[in-house]
């Protein structure tokens, strides 16, 4: 195994230590399965105290498949969901939305990954037409795709809007806890207090090994989605060792310093790369990535030192929750190196 620490995708880290070992303390004894256990109640008491009282939480193996069961879950199949361009849900599911709630996507361009009202108010010409697909649910990426952040009251502005008109609002939060950390919000304001109906809020990218949660809002909204969870393959039998990372993460806010900490090291290296001549931010830093222009010739020889992906033309660098400052130091000396 490789242990030189990368920049291709935050999901490439490992496990935080405190996590691993709440995944070792819960490995005790026998417990009730499919989540009636002392550890995914102490879990979801958690996240309802960061979310409030009236979340209803479940607990899911991944994030597509959280995706996916929270739409099944509010949509019918000639209704369709309003989305980015570039959301995660359009780009990088592999159409399991599509395929697995019969539902159409409608994709919108945006400049910078972010969805507005005025975007979406022409896809809602045929509202009522039974001869069109029905939007019924707007979905947004908290980071975008583009590491770019919703702001508060951005959040409150597209709620506002889609409920004037009977849609819904559903945040893919796989990097929530990034935009929290940038804004300096707490989660119940980026969600419940911003009007969100349903959150897929992840861990697997902020120090878990897997699981992520779903939290409706609006308990209405959850009325059988525990059928709706199992039917999509999204129940976990042995439950606690998911409830036990969220717990970790949760019970001493290291779900903030993990993502203020892959922030803050995304931004030091913007400051370095900036400082390279011929290197251009091709986006400004809201999370823990950084998206940096470069010359083709110089793209393909940095590859064979590092492995990270490209968005279009340029390259998207991921930090972590274990990225060290001479690891952003040492990137930075690459890129000096093969563009100088």
């Amino acid at each position: 195994m490789n242990g030189k620490r990368g920049f291709a995708s935050d999901n490439n880290a490992g496990v935080h230590p405190r996590v691993m070992e709440a995944l070792a303390a819960a490995n005790t004894g026998h417990v009730p399965a499919y989540g009636d256990d002392p550890v995914t109640r102490r879990a979801a008491a958690l996240l309802r105290g960061q979310f409030g009282d009236e979340a209803e939480v479940f607990f899911v193996f991944g994030g597509t498949g959280a995706n996916v069961a929270a739409l099944q879950a509010l949509l019918r199949p000639f209704q369709a969901v309003v989305c980015a361009e570039t959301a995660h849900v359009n780009v990088d599911e592999c159409g399991a939305p599509e395929k697995f709630t019969g539902c159409k996507l409608l994709a919108v361009k945006t400049e910078d990954g972010k969805l507005t009202p005025r975007l979406i108010e022409p896809l809602l010409g045929r509202l009522g037409d039974e001869h069109h697909v029905q939007p019924r649910l707007v979905s947004v990426s908290q980071p975008t795709e583009l590491g770019t952040v919703y702001t508060v009251a951005e959040l409150s502005a597209l709620a506002e809007f889609a409920h004037a008109r009977g849609l819904l609002l559903h945040v893919d939060g796989a990097r929530l806890a990034n935009a929290a950390a940038h804004l300096g919000a707490t989660l119940r304001e980026l969600t419940a207090g911003a009007g969100v109906d349903v959150l897929c809020f992840g861990g697997t990218k902020n120090g878990m090994m897997y699981g992520e949660a779903v939290v409706f809002f609006d308990r209405r909204l959850a009325q059988g989605f525990e059928f709706v969870r199992k039917q999509a393959t999204q129940l976990p039998s042995k439950m606690r060792f998911v409830a036990a990372q969220f717990e970790a993460l949760l019970a001493g806010d290291l779900w903030l310093r993990n993502a203020e900490h892959s922030n803050r090291m995304a931004r030091l290296l913007a400051r370095e790369l900036e400082a390279a001549q011929g290197v251009r931010l091709a986006r400004p830093v809201e999370s823990n990535a950084v998206f940096v222009s470069l010359p083709p010739r110089c793209l393909e020889e940095l590859r064979r030192r590092y492995v990270f992906y490209l968005w279009e033309a340029d390259a998207r660098l991921m930090c972590s929750f274990d990225t060290t400052e001479e690891d952003v130091r040492e990137l930075a000396s690459a890129v000096r190196a093969v563009v100088g």
